[in-house]
Order: C-alpha cells, then structure tokens, then sequence
C-alpha cells in the first residue's frame, strides 16, 4: 500500500506497548517534595483566601498616586510634525561599520568633497579618527571633486585654503574628459614608493552620498567598475578594486556624520532622494534664495516671478506638468528644480574666504597630545647641564682653560719605605 508523505496517519506509527509511563518519584522523591526536608520553594501568594486579598486590594487603591505610575501615557492632543524618516540616511550603524572596514584597511584615504560646498560635506569625526596614535601611519588627501560646476577661482581658492591642513587636488570624474586624473595617479604611485614595505597599497574613498566616490574609481580604471548613479545611496557596501599592480582602491558607501543641519541644506547636499521627499514644494523657496536670478532665469526662460508658488506654476504650465483640470503639478515641479540643483543644471555655491594678505604663512599644527609634549619637555630638562657645570664651561672658553695632566707616580715595591 502506498501512502502519500502528508497524508501518512502517524498516530498509527506510536506503539502504546513500549511507551513507559512516567513515574514522578524517579523525577523527585517524597521527602524531596513533601517532607519537613523539603528543597521545593513555596509559591508567593498575596493572600490566603478571598478576604485578604479583598483588603490587600482595597489598601492599594487607597495609597494610588497618579503622578507615580508609569504605565499610563499622557494623551496629546496636538504634535509638530516628525521629521521625515529619509533626512536620517547615511547615519545608520550598518553604513558607519562599513566605513570603519575602509579605513581599517587602508593605508592611504581620500575624502571626496563637493567643491561647491567643500566645508559642508566634509567628515571631521574620520579627520579626528586619523589623528590618534593607532592610525598616524595612513595618509590622508582632500579630493576636490566636481570642479566642472564652479568657476575656476573657486576651486583655486579652496586648494589654496585646504592645503594648509591636507595635501588637496582638484577633480572631475568623466569617461572621455576627465581632469585631474594623472596628477591623482602620480600621487598614488609615490605613496606606493614610500610604502615599498608592503607587497599592495590600499586606497579608502569616503565622503558624503552623491560626491562621485565611486564616479572616481571608474574614472581612474576608464571603465564601469562601481555601480555609480547621480541619485544617493547607489553603493550599498564597499567594493575592492584593483587599479594597478600593487595598488587597490576601496569603495565605501556615503557617510553623513550626525550634524545640525537644517533639511534645506541636507536636500541641496544631494544626501536624500529628491522622489522620497513628501513635500519638495516647500524647499524652493530656499533653492531661489541660493541660485541667482540670472542663471534661474537663464536655464527656464522665465521672465519674472513674484514668489516660490507662483514660479512653480508657471515652470510646470511651460513643461506641461498639469492635472485634470488645468491645474499645475506643484510636486513634480519641485521635484525637477531639486534634481537640476543637485546635478548642476542650476549653477550654485559657498563663496570661499578671503585669501590671506602678502606675507602670512600658517602655522604648522601639533598633532602631539599634551602627554607627550610635557614628556619631552620633563626629558630636555633632565638632560640639560646643572648652573654649575654652565659656569664651568663659561670659564673655560673666556680664558681658555685646560686641565694639567697628572703625573704618573711609580708606586713603592712592598717592603720598601719611600725616603
């Protein structure tokens, strides 16, 4: 007889006659259980019958205090609203694990920052990493990425600036018209001559989402290796890649160190996906206080505008943006003005300070902690000569003292007296 597997009766496959009983005294003996020996504990009950727990119950109601208890929850009528979910990205512990493998593994790292706001896509927390005693033996370099949008007297003034603090190049990662590429190479293959101890050199790229980390590796390679997007969070996890013999690069997902950011500046740093954003009508208003009127104007042929609402109307009655109705997509709009912002359509960006007057150099920086500036100090001060020794020494060179040479006096043979 054939049974199907699901359908087999396994209560036929139990034999009664070989199950033995379970016999509690073999578990735990009488006088274990119920002798004056006994090692069972005894239920805590909070009363013996119906009338104590009846007090027990009317005593607690009597000394309630509403202030004290902690399980009932204040019922709020009105809240501000949350911040949205999405202005946390680049911030989780799965994204930081993943950049602290990178500079682990790592000899040489290079931030990637958006030239167009330099100072504020840059990760002071991974500077501050790189400067403790366990990790002075890696290089760090600033990368000046996307100079292809500002004018050149930007990037010149921010390389003049940072390289002060960091050696600091400038870069456009393209396929076909790439710039800064070999000065980029030259570099590598010296720190690969410095470390000529090591069989590989390994290269870390970090920055903040959507500076072209990865737009950098497949410029350098002159082929697709990084899956790279002009949208955040395209990389997922690092990626090891081989540039020459001898040196490797390290991609790393984009890291956003916790800051006081306002949402209007986390949208135009491209850190969060301008589709994900519920209401990106509300952050036009800003985007037409950065940009200039001539190059809004320039870039949608529109003439004139009287706020943020009505340049988002007559934006999407010119691209056809339009409900049932006739009525203007104000969402869709805002969400194009977004993307042209981050993607450089819409040209913006931080003025750099001044530059130095003639003559002004910058200090070098001690990158020593206070232990071990007060140990040198406590050594060149045991080492240095006594007053006395000084004056000796002064004597000697004002009249040009030497010290006799003794004599050397033949001892007396034993037995023999000197006369």
């Amino acid at each position: 007889v054939l049974l199907k597997g699901k359908k087999l009766p396994l209560s036929l496959l139990s034999d009664p006659v070989k199950t033995r009983p379970v016999k509690m005294l073999d578990v735990e003996s009488f006088e274990e259980t119920f002798s004056k020996k006994r090692k069972r504990k005894r239920p805590k009950l909070a009363g013996g019958d119906l009338g104590e727990l009846l007090s027990k119950a009317e005593a607690d109601e009597e000394g309630y205090d509403e202030n004290k208890d902690s399980n009932l929850r204040d019922m709020i009528e009105y809240s501000e609203a949350a911040r949205e979910n999405i202005f946390n990205k680049g911030q989780s512990k799965r994204i930081w694990a993943e950049l602290h493998k990178v500079v682990d593994s790592s000899d040489v790292v290079i931030q990637v920052l958006d030239v167009r706001d330099p100072m504020g896509t840059r990760v002071k927390y991974v500077e501050q990493l790189l400067k403790r005693a366990t990790a002075r033996h890696k290089h760090l370099v600033l990368l000046l990425n996307k100079c292809d949008l500002v004018p050149t007297w930007v990037t010149a003034r921010w390389i003049k600036l940072l390289s002060a603090e960091y050696p600091t190049l400038a870069f456009h990662a393209s396929m076909n018209n790439p710039f800064g590429k070999g000065a980029l190479i030259q570099l590598l293959r010296q720190f690969k001559v410095l470390h000529g101890d090591k069989k590989h050199l390994s290269v870390g790229f970090f920055g903040y989402p959507n500076v072209g980390k990865s737009s950098i590796i497949n410029t350098l390679r002159k082929k697709r290796v990084c899956k790279a997007a002009p949208t955040p969070g395209e990389t997922k996890v690092w990626q090891y890649v081989t540039l020459f013999r001898g040196i490797y690069l390290i991609d790393c997902p984009g890291t956003v160190y916790g800051s006081a950011d306002s949402d209007l500046t986390t949208v135009m740093k491209g850190v969060v996906r301008v589709e994900n954003i519920e209401m990106p009508s509300q952050y036009v208003k800003g985007v037409l206080d950065k940009v200039k009127d001539q190059y809004v104007k320039r870039t949608y042929a529109i003439a004139s505008w009287e706020d943020a609402n009505d340049f988002l109307e007559k934006l999407a009655r010119k691209y056809g943006k339009l409900f049932k109705g006739n009525e203007p997509d104000i969402e869709t709009t805002a969400k194009m003005v977004l993307n042209d912002l981050i993607r450089g359509k819409l040209p913006f960006f931080a003025e750099p300070p001044a530059p130095p007057e003639k003559g002004f150099s910058y200090a070098k920086k001690e990158l020593r902690s206070k232990a071990e500036v007060e140990m040198e100090k406590q050594l060149e001060a045991a080492n240095a000569p006594s007053e006395a020794k000084k004056k000796h020494e002064e004597e000697k060179s004002k009249f040009g003292y030497k010290a006799p040479k003794q004599a050397m006096v033949p001892s007396c043979p034993a037995g023999e007296e000197e006369e």
